[in-house]
């Protein structure tokens, strides 16, 4: 069992749509304060991502969390010991449908950004599609799987609007 479903993540945390009823996607914090930089934005970044990858986007949450609360969860649900920036946990039934939860710490996205020499807001836009990339089917159990994985961010990334890209 998956540790929220469309319905509970409004119960989770602090709740960031204005209008929860006009977008299938939705911003959540748990245990921290954030607030997504462009939200619509990247809201229509992330739905063109889909459409590009043939799936239309159903009810997806992001949850933002910390890296204590995210290790709790990779502990309980996924049986694994370690930090991780993200965790994907996908509900669709339907073939070329995305519903589910993307777990995000924003600690991790912090780290890894300093770590890579890059703005906090790319590193941001990469664990944000690398989730939507998993919610397509997309796995990267492999180095191979992760280096194909790499280059469909990079061309996610690039495609970004340029108002997306750039700052914040």
């Amino acid at each position: 069992m998956a540790p929220l479903d469309a319905h509970e993540a409004s119960d989770a945390g602090a709740f960031r749509d204005s209008d929860p009823e006009a977008t299938p996607i939705h911003f959540f914090e748990e245990d921290i304060a954030f607030e997504v930089p462009k939200p619509d934005l990247v809201r229509q970044w992330v739905l063109d991502t889909a459409a590009h990858e043939g799936f239309e986007v159903e009810s997806l949450n992001f949850i933002f969390c910390s890296d204590a609360h995210l290790l709790g969860i990779n502990q309980q649900y996924l049986e694994h010991d370690t930090f991780t920036d993200i965790i994907t946990f996908p509900y669709h039934e339907e073939e070329q449908r995305i519903q589910g939860d993307v777990f995000i710490s924003v600690e991790r996205v912090r780290e890894n950004a300093e770590a890579f020499g890059v703005p906090f807001s790319h590193e941001l836009h990469r664990v944000i599609i690398h989730g939507v990339l998993h919610l397509s089917g997309y796995v990267d159990g492999t180095e191979a799987d992760k280096a194909f994985m790499r280059k469909k961010e990079d061309f996610y990334l690039d495609r970004r609007s340029r108002e997306l890209s750039t700052g914040a």
